[in-house]
């Protein structure tokens, strides 16, 4: 045994591979996209970022069914875009372990919901694993696997966004074990999911949940800690830790199983103690089958917990009426710091031109959802990856353009647009759909940590080997004009997204016409990618008009007199402002 200092996705990595995975899967989304990043440097292993969370889940699925040990590592919207394959497999079971670890983000922190993936567990009537800390989800991924096989499932390992990102000290065994490969055999009644197949599955899975039902209740991985009898909580995840810090002395059932919930186990607590109560965030998931069960669930003593956002220690000792610690008051006067695009990314011009033809934009998610906000506010909505082109063929069939005198435009990014896109696009060509589509295409997948992606043919493990997406990856990078082509867009542009006047002319062209369906793709690197610096613009007799602050660069400020300033230390002489200058009053030299 050693220690190692691990954050909960380093350690459910870790976890995974002791435990003989073969096989690691994914899409790239914020808190889970560390796993794969870590199992993916370490022996023995082939991983690889899928289009889409349900394609990395068929994948898994077909090397479960192949024999080895398989990990499906998504974020907790991704589960929705999985949830075909996922309440399938449910139904047929797997051949080698199989585990999707799906990671949520109460408070949103990078994410549209915070929606509580063990409602999919419960759905799918599959065990739900819940860490407390990194030590746990090392344990629990190394413990799924067998789970798996032994009852016949797939398994989700469900942590959030405190878990997957805090490092705290794990102590692991170091030691890789691969079981010997069960053979692939042909199953047709047990993996073909046509009606009369998927009936006799049916029947299996209550079997199955009937063995679950008695398992939860004998697991360690669910524990009574009797202390002060007093109160008595129930907890699961990170809450079990904030608890424990917020109420030392209280009595805690403490859920690593919280599918299926151990009725027994939560019965004989119940018993054990003079007040029942619940601890849990974002949703009532546990509270809402506890009482089901008949037990005597209380609200806490002082008022209700927060009904979303993470729970923290504090708000538990507010509402179990304890005097949180004083803590220092924020300090005054601090300058706001609101989300902004890096100084000279290829998307500002873009979007300053969308907001100077008061386009009425249907966005996406990525980066360029920051379109939205300030100085820019020219993106309307953001629902779902690949929304925005889809919506937009909506709001033509709905004659927003006619109503409002505005064009309507979808815009969406190079990874999204290979997540979902592709289908939407099809959707809107197929169906005979006009007006303009943009793919902002930056080279990457920059919001989650500029991985790879089919836009830029950069592997996972080529992204471990630090191949950058600006070099000739071996992985095959889609030709977007060419596929745009095929499917039957009318007109399709390939733009330098960093000349502002030749965007210009490409949105000018594909707004004057009602005929066709354009697709205009904006093309230049991401500055995290590109970190190349040119000579700092110079100012020369300013006329004090605006424009060029409004583009919103982080670099251009204004002094006290209201003069245009570049700040040397954050210009990376990109010559954006020098474009957006209506008078020519600034110049990039050299």
């Amino acid at each position: 045994m050693s220690k190692q200092l691990l954050s909960g996705n380093e350690a459910i990595a870790q976890g995974a591979w002791e435990a003989g995975v073969k096989v690691g899967v994914g899409y790239p989304g914020t808190p889970s996209t560390e796993a794969l990043e870590t199992l993916v440097a370490k022996d023995g292993v082939y991983c690889e970022w899928s289009p889409n969370e349900k394609v990395a889940l068929e994948m898994g699925i077909g090397s479960s069914l192949g024999g080895v040990r398989s990990l499906v590592a998504m974020k907790h919207v991704g589960v929705n875009v999985a949830a075909d394959p996922f309440m399938s497999v449910s139904n047929t079971g797997v051949n080698a372990g199989l585990v999707l670890l799906a990671a949520d983000d109460p408070s949103c922190y990078s994410s549209q919901n915070e929606q509580d993936s063990r409602n999919y567990a419960a759905f799918a009537r599959i065990p739900c694993l819940d860490p407390s800390d990194s030590q746990e989800a090392y344990e629990m991924a190394r413990a799924a696997f067998g789970i798996s096989e032994r009852f016949d499932t797939i398994v989700m390992l469900r942590e959030t966004m405190r878990i997957a990102h805090t490092r705290t000290m794990v102590e692991v065994f170091g030691e890789r074990t691969v079981p010997a490969q069960p053979p692939y055999e042909s199953h047709p009644e047990k993996y073909v999911m046509m009606p009369a197949n998927a009936v006799s599955r049916t029947l299996a899975a209550n079997d199955r949940e009937d063995a679950l039902l008695a398992w939860a209740d004998e697991t360690p991985l669910n524990r009574i800690e009797l202390r002060d009898r007093t109160v008595g909580i129930i907890c699961a995840g990170a809450l079990y830790t904030h608890v424990r810090e917020a109420l030392p002395e209280a009595s805690v059932l403490k859920l690593g199983v919280t599918w299926p919930l151990p009725s027994g186990r939560i019965a004989e607590f119940a018993r054990e103690v003079d007040a029942l109560y619940v601890v849990e965030e974002a949703c009532t998931y546990l509270e809402t089958r506890i009482r089901a069960l008949g037990m005597p669930v209380q609200d806490p003593p002082a008022g209700r917990l927060p009904r979303s956002g993470e729970v923290t220690p504090a708000h538990i000792r507010t509402a179990f009426g304890i005097e949180d610690p004083s803590h220092l008051p924020p300090a005054e006067g601090l300058p706001p710091r609101p989300p902004a695009f890096c100084t000279g990314c290829p998307h500002r011009l873009v979007y300053c031109e969308l907001r100077r033809i008061k386009a009425i934009v249907t966005g996406d998610i990525g980066c360029y959802t920051l379109g939205a906000v300030a100085p820019y506010r020219s993106v309307d909505s953001v629902i779902d990856m690949g929304a925005s082109l889809s919506m937009a063929h909506g709001m033509e069939l709905a004659g927003v353009s006619g109503q409002t005198g505005r064009p309507v435009i979808g815009v969406i990014g190079d990874s999204t647009f290979a997540h979902s896109g592709i289908t939407s696009l099809l959707g809107t060509v197929y169906n005979g759909g006009t007006g303009t589509l943009c793919i902002l295409d930056n080279r990457t997948t920059a919001m989650t940590g500029t991985q790879g992606n089919p836009v830029n043919g950069v592997t996972l493990a080529q992204q471990a080997a630090r191949v950058s997406p600006l070099d000739n990856p071996s992985g095959k990078p889609l030709d977007l004009v060419r596929l745009c082509e095929a499917i039957g867009v009318d007109e399709v542009e390939l733009v330098d997204a960093q000349d502002l006047k030749a965007i210009r002319a490409a949105l000018k062209s594909a707004v004057n016409h009602t005929d066709k369906l354009s697709v205009i793709i904006f093309k230049a690197p991401c500055r995290l990618l590109d970190r190349s610096k040119r000579p700092m613009p110079v100012i020369r007799d300013c006329r004090r008009c605006g424009t060029c602050v409004n583009i919103g660069c982080p670099a251009l400020g204004k002094d006290e007199t209201g003069h245009p300033v570049i700040d040397p230390a954050q210009c990376i002489g990109c010559g954006q402002c020098a474009q957006s200058c209506p008078f020519g009053c600034i110049t990039q030299e050299g």
